[in-house]
């Protein structure tokens, strides 16, 4: 009975976790130009762009790339809140049956969650460019004058309080989920016995 209630506690701890996950900054990409000619330097921000979830998705969206918005949509928001809520539900429900085929589906669904996990490590792999320059250097002769002329980009990630939410969403989810599921289960198997 302490691992459903703990179970349930953890879901609930993860679902305050969700809205500020998909809401707040889940990671800002900086890029920048610098030339530099005979001395003189001239920077241009190329990207400056911090997004959440919900901000990706929308711009998604407004690019007409509605597959990728809609499957981030349905995989990050929808199918995890569904997973929740049923958990949620099951935790109240008093008639068994109804319960353990509530518990069945959302273990069924459980494998589809994951894909929350997934949107984590794309943009830990977005992370990953942290710090990535590239710079060309050019000698450039001018009514017999040599001018030198060197360009770089400079490639700067973070991540955003989003992105730990989303993280604590995740993992507190995945554990309240299990220990929800093995509960009631373990209860069905308790009645079961008992009846016979």
């Amino acid at each position: 009975m302490i691992r459903k209630h703990l179970g349930f506690g953890l879901n609930i701890i993860a679902l305050g976790l969700f809205f500020p996950g998909i809401l707040l900054t889940m990671f800002s990409f900086d890029m920048e130009m610098k030339a530099i000619l005979s001395g003189s330097s001239l920077t241009s921000a190329l990207i400056d762009k911090e997004l959440s979830i919900m901000a990706t998705v929308q711009e998604l969206w407004d690019d007409q790339r509605l597959l990728v918005a809609g499957l981030i949509f349905v995989f990050s928001v929808c199918i995890p809140l569904l997973k929740t809520l049923l958990i949620t539900c099951a935790y109240f429900m008093k008639q068994q049956l109804f319960t353990k085929k509530l518990v069945d589906f959302v273990n069924l669904i459980g494998k589809w969650s994951m894909a929350d996990v997934f949107v984590v490590a794309i943009f830990l792999a977005i992370l990953s460019t942290n710090h990535a320059e590239t710079a060309t250097a050019q000698n450039i002769s001018v009514f017999g004058f040599n001018i030198a002329l060197e360009i770089s980009t400079q490639t700067l990630s973070s991540a955003g309080e989003g992105f730990y939410y989303f993280v604590g969403y995740c993992v507190l989810a995945m554990i309240g989920s299990q220990l929800s599921s093995s509960a009631i289960k373990s209860q069905l198997n308790n009645t079961k016995s008992q009846i016979e």
